[in-house]
């Protein structure tokens, strides 16, 4: 972003107080020996009458332009870049100060955001500034104040100030790894074992040779003992559709950032992103649905490119509420092979009945708990604290009776913890996606 010269009032040279008192003391000293006859005055002033003389004979006359710019205007919150300036124009100056802003949620480094450093020549490099978001989000950062001043500081460019960039942080990648499997893999292609006979890499056992089996699966060392052709059955790899389903109705808990506290959608994000990372690096088909004010839908794919726009998706979540109208933001459409993973604090009725309404429907649901288990309700100015606890714990009693509703149907609910905190909860609905079913006719 270039600034223009008109931009700004202070984008001009102005005297510095530095040069303004040497002036003053070099007129009243020289004055002052012509009235008073005394010439120690002007040896006294010689100092003064050198800085204001080279100071005035040093005056520029150009105008300079400033550029700033980040290398990076996408990162992962705790990353950092480099905000670089770059100058034209700028012969006869001789220092430069930058003052960056301090937004929420970024740290800059020098601490303070305070830096300045002596210019190499007209082009030589300037100061850079390195800048860190701290959390998820849309950030506007690297807004700052330049100054410029010129030799023996007998000028002062600015400060002007510069418009910051845009820049939109992804959620941290949390360390996040499964090896259980899909409970209903439909899928062509994928890592997860299937319940059906096919061509892969898990044994399902030794049986006699039937037309149309491949050569090279024949069991030679079976063959021989048994007299018959035996050959060796596999099942087959099949990927499944993950939805995650991101509850942004409301924020609850206090964010300290990526190294500190995190609220109810800071678990949320984070763990929606790494499990995203998971399923897609496996070969597995990935949705994402957020309930909230913004809506944000991302279909099913897979690769490297739909990750990341996934993460872009989670990163422009806002909280809000959803109004009566657009209740139909609750109607997910899942279809058959598709895996549920619902990420919220369960404070919000119509969460607990989207899950009952797909547990019912024999749909693979798993609530992961994002409420944090420090949480502490806000109390707005005027309300009564004793009031505004009684209320809280109210509803955590009837957050407690939905969350055991919700495992009396069947559906798993389990506090996210970092690494390994659904393995278990998946294990047990691949095996119960392979138990015979009683079917009523």
């Amino acid at each position: 972003m270039t600034l223009s010269p008109l931009t700004s009032a202070d984008a001009r040279w102005r005297p510095t107080a530095a040069l303004g008192r040497a002036v003053v003391t070099a007129a009243v000293a020289v004055g002052g020996a012509l009235l008073l006859g005394d010439p120690s005055l002007v040896v006294l002033a010689v100092p003064f009458i050198g800085l204001a003389t080279v100071g005035l004979l040093r005056r520029p006359t150009a105008v300079p332009r400033l550029e700033s710019r980040l290398d990076h205007t996408t990162l992962h919150e705790g990353q950092g870049t480099t905000s670089r300036l770059t100058l034209a124009g700028a012969d006869h100056a001789e220092y430069l100060v930058r003052a960056t802003g301090h937004p929420p949620y970024v740290v800059a480094r020098p601490h303070g955001g305070y830096v300045g450093a002596l210019l190499e020549g007209a082009d030589g490099p300037a100061p850079t500034t390195e800048i860190s978001p701290r959390r998820w989000g849309r950030r506007h950062v690297g807004t700052e104040r330049v100054a410029l001043l010129s030799p023996w500081a007998g000028y002062r460019f600015g400060p002007v100030t510069l418009g910051g960039q845009e820049m939109r942080v992804l959620p941290a990648t949390a360390p996040y790894d499964s090896r259980a499997d899909a409970p209903q893999p439909v899928g062509l292609v994928g890592a997860h074992r299937s319940q059906r006979p096919g061509s892969g890499t898990e044994l399902a056992g030794i049986r006699p040779f039937a037309p149309g089996d491949r050569l090279r699966r024949i069991n030679w060392r079976v063959s021989l003992r048994s007299r018959e052709l035996h050959v060796v059955s596999t099942r087959a790899e099949e990927d499944t559709g993950v939805l995650l389903v991101v509850d942004a109705l409301a924020d609850h808990g206090a964010s300290d950032g990526v190294d500190g506290a995190a609220s109810s959608l800071d678990l949320s994000v984070r763990a929606a992103s790494a499990v995203a990372e998971h399923h897609v690096r496996s070969g597995d088909r990935v949705a994402l649905r957020v309930v909230g004010r913004g809506r944000e839908l991302v279909g099913y794919g897979t690769g490297s490119r739909h990750l990341r726009r996934l993460q872009h998706t989670l990163a422009g979540i806002r909280p809000g509420e959803v109004t009566e109208a657009e209740a139909g933001v609750l109607q997910l459409g899942v279809t058959g092979g598709t895996v549920v993973i619902l990420l919220s604090p369960m404070l919000a009725e119509s969460i607990g009945a989207v899950a009952a309404t797909l547990t019912k429907r024999g749909v693979p649901v798993l609530v992961v708990d994002t409420l944090p288990a420090d949480v502490r309700p806000g109390v707005a100015e005027g309300t009564d604290p004793e009031l505004a606890a009684y209320a809280w714990r109210m509803r955590s009693l009837e957050r407690t009776v939905v969350l055991q509703r919700l495992a009396a149907l069947g559906c798993p609910v389990v506090a996210w913890r970092g690494p390994g905190t659904i393995d278990d909860v998946l294990r047990r609905l691949a095996r119960r996606a392979g138990q015979p079913r009683v079917v009523v006719r």
